[in-house]
């Protein structure tokens, strides 16, 4: 079933906003029928020369569906890794070869459907605003009651309005911003919107995040593995970015990085190392430690408006997270110490 997403009142867009200086660019792989629904929705008000397909090596016909729709199609070369951030760097510069004037640039995964109005609601929120470099809206999934996996996608993506410190992978920036810090670094193959949006607040620039919703988006996971590798995923994504910047005034991902191995490694070893002399009262006492923490998650989440079952749901999630990233971090650490890079973490 098909999610009908609500249109804030303080939120209506104006249809009367040019969309004359943006643009949009989308990275897939073997999305299959999602990405036309994806192009279909951004031809709704882009002429196809403004929107280019970048392809990280689909066995499924996606280039030639792009193709098909008048759109640019960008195919990766695969002879060097594929990562989202070279996606959406290859393809901003193929938009800014053929188009630039473009001052405006939407960046969408191929997996999203982007709702109607939401061009128009991004450009006007820039008018005025000289320093805000990028912005985002509400992402709403699809299926959100299809599995209980797309409930926390879904639960994930709902973070309050506002000024933040990160946009997520779906957002509009303007293409000034994007070329003065050089874009995503392409080594960042996990967490490569938040290392770029440290880089733009370094350089004065700010990030916003509006309710309006944004897109639908198709996180297609029915499996508890997809939901495991997403979350190691993560934590080579925070151990990349303490290992880029941790060091730095901002002690980027240094508390992420803290919490993820107390939790899913130091604690749980050391109630295991201490199981026989305690006579297993300190497993008892982890149990009760994790109990807790679950108990607070669960409070904060009810107190933000969640529903029972999507509180325990996240708590439980956040929970199990935290040994997921530890395998991240130990990924990376590992790939490290043997001098190669650490390939991406696909859960699709």
């Amino acid at each position: 079933m098909m999610v009908s997403p609500p249109q804030p009142r303080d939120e209506v867009h104006d249809s009367r906003v040019s969309l004359d200086r943006v643009a949009a660019v989308v990275i897939g792989r073997n999305e299959g029928g999602r990405l036309e629904i994806c192009l279909g929705s951004l031809l709704r008000d882009l002429s196809p020369e403004r929107v280019v397909y970048v392809d990280s090596g689909s066995r499924d016909g996606s280039p030639d569906v792009a193709e098909s729709l008048g759109v640019r199609v960008h195919r990766l070369d695969p002879d060097r890794p594929f990562s989202a951030a070279r996606g959406r760097n290859e393809g901003f510069d193929v938009l800014m070869e053929f188009e630039p004037g473009i001052e405006l640039v939407q960046f969408v995964d191929g997996d999203c459907e982007m709702l109607e109005g939401w061009l128009q609601r991004g450009v006007s929120h820039f008018e005025g605003r000289a320093d805000l470099a990028a912005l985002c809206g509400r992402t709403l999934e699809r299926y959100r009651e299809q599995t209980i996996y797309n409930r926390l996608c879904d639960i994930e993506f709902d973070v309050p309005p506002g000024e933040v410190r990160a946009t997520g992978g779906i957002f509009m920036i303007r293409a000034a911003a994007f070329r003065q810090v050089g874009g995503m670094r392409v080594d960042v193959i996990a967490g490569e919107e938040p290392e770029m949006g440290l880089r733009l607040r370094r350089a004065g620039w700010r990030l916003e995040r509006v309710a309006t919703p944004m897109v639908l988006h198709d996180s297609a996971m029915t499996r508890f593995s997809q939901w495991w590798k997403r979350a190691v995923r993560g934590g080579v994504g925070t151990a990349l970015g303490a290992a880029l910047h941790g060091r730095e005034a901002e002690r980027y991902c240094i508390k992420e990085l803290r919490r993820a191995l107390t939790w899913g490694l130091v604690l749980p070893l050391a109630a295991v190392s201490a199981a026989w002399p305690t006579r297993g009262l300190s497993l008892a006492v982890y149990a009760g430690l994790v109990g807790v923490q679950g108990l607070r998650i669960t409070w904060r989440a009810r107190k933000s408006g969640r529903s029972l079952p999507d509180a325990v749901a996240y708590a439980v999630a956040c929970i199990l997270a935290k040994f997921a990233g530890v395998v991240g971090i130990v990924k990376y650490q590992l790939d490290r110490r043997r001098g190669r890079s650490t390939g991406i973490v696909e859960y699709k």
